[in-house]
């Protein structure tokens, strides 16, 4: 029992912080283990798995551990080690104490691969856009573009579509973005040249967000008409394509291609990406009202997006009412917001849905009402409400929004009676959209399928071939005197 409470008390002096370095470290080394299999396996999803676990040790990083693990990675005193030593801080003497204790359980290599320089590029561009050092990120990105300008390696694609990202970040944190346009459309023809697919998504990606970025919605369906089709190799990537293709669509006044967009991309966007899931849900409740649609409760009673969609929400119960005085309000209420979310312009267009949706709900109300009292309803402020009232009803006459009539001389609106909805072909309509709707999900699920390769079964020799061609002849053979016999 004694023995057992010394070998219990033997680790009570060691300091907390030290038990985090050396098993931060420990992992990283792990993590180039299996980049180093992956790379001399050509096994990209090696690469793939080593990322997923670098991520998962983002907030881990320091300043010793990194330091440490360049110096097992790549060739002390080398240019790459020396370059992307000079980024880092400096380590104040707490860390110098947890890298000193760090035991070395592997001997440093000799001679690093490209995928570890690579992948020593990403953890160092990692840890200073965490540590907000924006300007050492930007050169530390540039440094790392230059040097995959020259390998063409298919395992380098997976950590090259990283790099790419951060790069592209590092400069719009910094507000730069426009200075790196031409260099990233330069990276997209590279990696088209050489066949990099998920090169070309990332790459395609950021220069739509880039474009979008200043609002160059023009430009940017241009190159995605020009690109080559978007595959899909990556989920992450391809959500991104499908949110700005719906913000281009938005713009280009294509409500419903938009729609089916940005849903899209809010369905498949991974549960843990909240603030992109709840971009698409305030673009595509934009777009759902400028289609006239009223979207559900539910859409704005979602899990973490209650407060983010509490301006879009009061948004949507103004449009609802048709209440343009409230409408109004909340605009101006939330124009901060709309203005950081840029839907703003977007907003604006809705005022005609507003007086729209109005309008509708009087007709419903009344059989025949005064123009006059049309405008009171509508609280239309301007110089000539009973003319603008009667220049409204007629327009919404004429695009089918209400089935009425004008009595220029008496200045009424004369409402038709409805007629029976399951009469028309609108239940037919909206049960198509839906069974559509699960055949995409159906189709895009079964090309989602993964099956495994065929290299793990034997080619068939030459004398098999012949001995199965033999067989094949005796038995049709057969089969044919079986046939004779019955006549």
């Amino acid at each position: 029992m004694t023995q057992d409470v010394e070998m219990k008390e033997l680790p009570a002096p060691s300091n907390s912080v030290s038990l985090v370095g050396p098993s931060t470290l420990q992992q990283l080394k792990e993590i180039a283990s299996l980049i180093e299999t992956g790379a001399y396996a050509r096994e990209v999803r090696r690469i793939v798995r080593a990322v997923r676990l670098t991520i998962a040790l983002r907030r881990k990083l320091k300043v010793s551990v990194l330091s440490a693990f360049l110096n097992f990675s790549l060739v002390p005193g080398s240019e790459v080690h020396s370059r992307l030593s000079s980024y880092l801080p400096k380590e104040d003497e707490h860390d110098m104490e947890v890298d000193t204790a760090t035991p070395t359980t592997q001997a440093p290599v000799k001679h690093s691969l490209p995928e570890l320089e690579i992948y020593c590029y990403l953890l160092v561009l990692i840890f200073l856009i965490d540590q907000k050092r924006y300007n050492e990120a930007k050169a530390c990105s540039s440094a790392s573009i230059a040097r995959l300008k020259n390998l063409n390696r298919r395992t380098v694609d997976v950590l090259a579509s990283r790099l790419y990202f951060y790069y592209s970040l590092s400069y719009e944190l910094t507000g730069d973005l426009a200075e790196i346009r031409g260099n990233l459309l330069a990276l997209h023809r590279i990696a088209t040249l050489r066949h990099d697919e998920l090169g070309q998504e990332t790459l395609l990606n950021l220069l739509l967000r880039n474009y979008l970025h200043y609002n160059l919605y023009d430009q940017a369906e241009k190159l995605r008409s020009k690109a080559p089709r978007f595959e899909a190799h990556s989920n992450q990537q391809f959500c991104r394509y499908l949110f700005y293709l719906g913000k281009i669509r938005t713009i280009q006044l294509e409500y419903t291609d938009a729609k089916e967009s940005l849903l899209q991309a809010a369905r498949k966007a991974p549960a843990a990406a909240l603030g992109f899931r709840v971009q698409c849900n305030k673009w595509a409740v934009i777009v759902r009202l400028l289609l006239g649609e009223i979207p559900e409760r539910t859409v704005f009673m979602q899990k973490g997006m209650e407060k983010a969609l509490r301006p879009y929400f009061e948004l949507t119960n103004a449009v609802r009412i048709g209440d343009l005085k409230l409408f109004k309000t909340v605009a101006e209420k939330f124009s901060n917001t709309f203005s950081s979310d840029r839907t703003h312009n977007l907003i604006v267009r809705l005022r005609h849905n507003v007086i729209r949706t109005g309008l509708r709900n009087i007709s419903i109300s009344y059989s025949r009402i005064s123009l006059a009292d049309v405008a009171k309803k509508l609280r239309l402020d301007s110089a000539n409400p009973v003319a603008d009232a009667e220049s409204i009803v007629a327009k919404a006459i004429r695009d089918g929004a209400i089935d009425a009539t004008v009595d220029h001389a008496n200045g009424w609106m004369v409402s038709k009676e409805t007629g029976d909805i399951y009469s028309t072909n609108e239940p037919q309509i909206a049960f198509n959209s839906r069974i559509a709707f699960c055949l995409n999900m159906h189709n895009e699920a079964v090309r989602a399928l993964r099956f495994p390769p065929n290299s793990h079964k034997e080619k068939e020799s030459s004398e098999k071939r012949r001995e199965r061609q033999q067989q094949e002849q005796e038995l049709a053979k057969h089969i044919a005197e079986d046939d004779d016999d019955e006549f």
